[in-house]
């Protein structure tokens, strides 16, 4: 089997670090392996599977000879995403740049992986939130068409960098003592008004729309709708920042054309890919995100009917949005282009 030239963009990152610890844990198979970061971080030297590389300035002529470029995000896919793929690379890209664009596949493996295949050089990651969600979506709209979802996500700190993290452990700190806690991060370093995160929950992700949805929100309508291939489902999402370090959490409900039935549901996640069931009421066992920090798998859980609607289905689906959110999302797209020998 052919193996790829791989380069990673945004290598330093904690999205490229993941990369970097799910090619070590995945045994991902490469020829050769390229790093690149912004001229800052250029110089830092990283270890891939026991051996030692220096990280380059990412440039255009970075991605000569490159098979697949591996983009972590950021505003700079934009400008080095059409320069990687004019010299032959396929992009598998973590922003939002190309999302929506309708000549680029966006894609959760598990749910709609012919969709790769259609690719013109860039292939989109969704947004963490909408992946998470898309993993439970699935297999309920496999046995019955899904017309409408409510979601709300309880969104960990990490979502918003190294700087929401530090943040939050910060104001923790300094609550504890009885000091100020001071916010310069959440819900958006854009903004001009800040809140604390520690000991509080932030009912905003992203900027304000006109329609007053939030980005973060019309993400998950616009990208789930494109990934199950049907703009008429109604989503209906408000996306909730709370003081947890790493993992999303999701409560769902979903109306589907047709009655399912719970124990239906539950065999179908049970024989999905990427998603484990732990759904035990009577002994407390449902999918928490402190436990699946660190895991490839979504758990799904709190499965149950709408009270006043047969045709409803509650669950609660939590992933770490750093890994299949991002990363693992992104590198399994890869491994598919790989075994398909089709880079």
């Amino acid at each position: 089997m052919r193996k790829p030239n791989v380069a990673i963009l945004g290598a330093t990152g904690a999205v490229g670090q993941e990369f970097i610890t799910l090619i070590e844990e995945r045994n991902f198979p490469f020829e050769s392996l390229k790093l690149l970061a912004s001229a800052r971080s250029a110089g830092t030297e990283l270890t891939v599977c026991g051996k030692t590389y220096v990280v380059e300035e990412a440039k255009p002529e970075s991605f000569e000879d490159v098979d697949i470029a591996l983009f972590a995000g950021g505003s700079i896919s934009k400008t080095l995403a059409p320069e990687a793929v004019k010299r032959g690379a396929i992009v598998i890209d973590n922003s939002s740049t190309f999302r929506m664009d309708p000549n680029v596949p966006l894609v959760v493996p598990e749910v709609n992986p012919e969709d790769i295949d259609k690719h013109k050089g860039i292939i989109a990651n969704p947004n963490c939130s909408t992946i998470i969600m898309a993993l439970g979506l699935k297999p309920l709209h496999d046995l019955s068409r899904i017309k409408r979802i409510v979601v709300s996500t309880y969104q960990a700190v990490s979502g918003a960098g190294k700087e929401g993290i530090d943040e939050l452990t910060n104001q923790t700190k300094a609550h504890l003592a009885g000091e100020e806690m001071e916010a310069h991060i959440l819900p958006s370093a854009s903004l001009a008004k800040h809140y604390p995160i520690a000991f509080n929950v932030i009912p905003q992700i992203d900027v304000f729309l006109d329609n007053d949805y939030t980005k973060e929100e019309m993400k998950m309508v616009n990208e789930t709708q494109k990934i199950l291939h049907d703009d008429s489902i109604q989503i209906v999402p408000t996306t909730i920042r709370i003081p947890v370090y790493r993992s999303h959490s999701e409560s769902v409900l979903v109306e589907t054309e047709e009655p399912v039935s719970v124990d239906a549901f539950r065999t179908a996640c049970d024989a999905f890919p990427g998603l484990v069931v732990r759904d035990n009421p009577a002994e407390q066992v449902y999918p928490m995100p402190l436990y699946t920090s660190g895991q490839n798998d979504c758990e799904i859980g709190r499965i149950r009917k709408d009270l006043y609607n047969e045709r409803g289905m509650n669950f609660w689906i939590v992933g770490d949005q750093i890994r299949k959110g991002a990363a693992l999302n992104a590198l399994q797209i890869a491994e598919y282009l790989i075994e398909k020998q089709s880079f």
